[in-house]
């Protein structure tokens, strides 16, 4: 469980380096707080930060569900990929909007097999348990 912490505690380390860069970007493009409009590419860091933290209501749980029923390294390893999936995004929404998708598709696979295969995991659990 060890490497699941480290891939999770990655993931928060990037979101706040991503709060760090909207921040400079919001002196750059001069968008005082607590605006979150008026230059075009700072609402672009904004929302790559913001669909960003999004996601991760997501992926912490799921992480966490995967890695107790199913399999730690596989999860740590899903982990990963969705945080390199983040990296992605955001340097790639930062640039152009049109420049998401790789990133977005990345990070939204291994979420979505993160939960289902956490949900998954617990109903087999539950069942089990049900008839030892």
């Amino acid at each position: 469980m060890a490497l699941v912490h480290i891939v999770l505690a990655l993931a928060l380390l990037e979101f706040f380096f991503f709060a760090l860069a909207v921040a400079r970007a919001r002196g750059t493009y001069k968008v005082a707080a607590p605006a979150t409009t008026g230059n075009e590419v700072f609402e672009r860091y904004f929302r790559a930060q913001m669909n960003t933290l999004e996601q991760l209501v997501v992926f912490g749980p799921s992480l966490m569900l995967f890695a107790w029923y199913v399999n730690a390294r596989v999860a740590a390893a899903l982990g990963l990929l969705f945080v390199i999936g983040r990296a992605m995004y955001f340097t790639g929404y930062v640039r152009a909007a049109e420049g998401r998708h790789t990133g977005f598709l990345l990070s939204s696979v291994p979420n979505v097999a993160l939960l289902i295969g956490g949900l998954i995991g617990a109903v087999m659990a539950f069942i089990r348990s049900q008839f030892a």
